[in-house]
């Protein structure tokens, strides 16, 4: 069964984040620089929300007057559920369905170390489901080689 470090060890270990003094304007410059969906929000060295291309396509809806120079911490969601590095691929599925978040922090101990999006969690599973056809057509077949999961 898959962890959620075998997702952060195929997506590699860059990180960005942002302090919560930051403006909107420079989180969503990181994350279109980066081509990326969130940033965990960071105080004092600890996560204090998520702020996502997500926050900020609702916010201008609803907020007459949303400043670009406005701090993060004012449009980040949270409380923030966090993961750790052993538990299952399903488990964080669940826990995404189940919040109807898109992105998760991974942590170990107190120290921030990947993020995984629901796009990570949802390849994976494919790649997974794709490889379960492949042995069973080889099954059928009657080959003896099935194919070896690559993690």
């Amino acid at each position: 069964m898959a962890t959620v470090n075998d997702l952060l060890r195929n997506k590699g270990n860059i990180l960005w984040t942002v302090p919560s003094i930051a403006t909107i304007r420079e989180a969503l410059t990181i994350m279109a620089n980066n081509h990326i969906g969130a940033v965990p929000v960071m105080e004092f060295g600890k996560v204090v929300g998520i702020f996502s291309e997500r926050d900020y396509a609702r916010q201008v809806a609803l907020i007459d007057e949303l400043y670009l120079d406005q701090p993060v911490r004012e449009l980040m969601s949270h409380p923030v559920y966090i993961v750790h590095r052993d538990q299952t691929v399903e488990e964080c599925m669940n826990v995404m369905t189940a919040k109807h978040i898109r992105h998760l922090p991974v942590m170990e101990g107190d120290e921030l170390v990947g993020i995984i999006s629901i796009g990570d969690v949802v390849k994976h599973l494919i790649e997974e489901k794709n490889l379960v056809i492949d042995n069973l057509q080889f099954y059928i077949a009657g080959r003896n080689n099935p194919i070896e999961p690559v993690i």
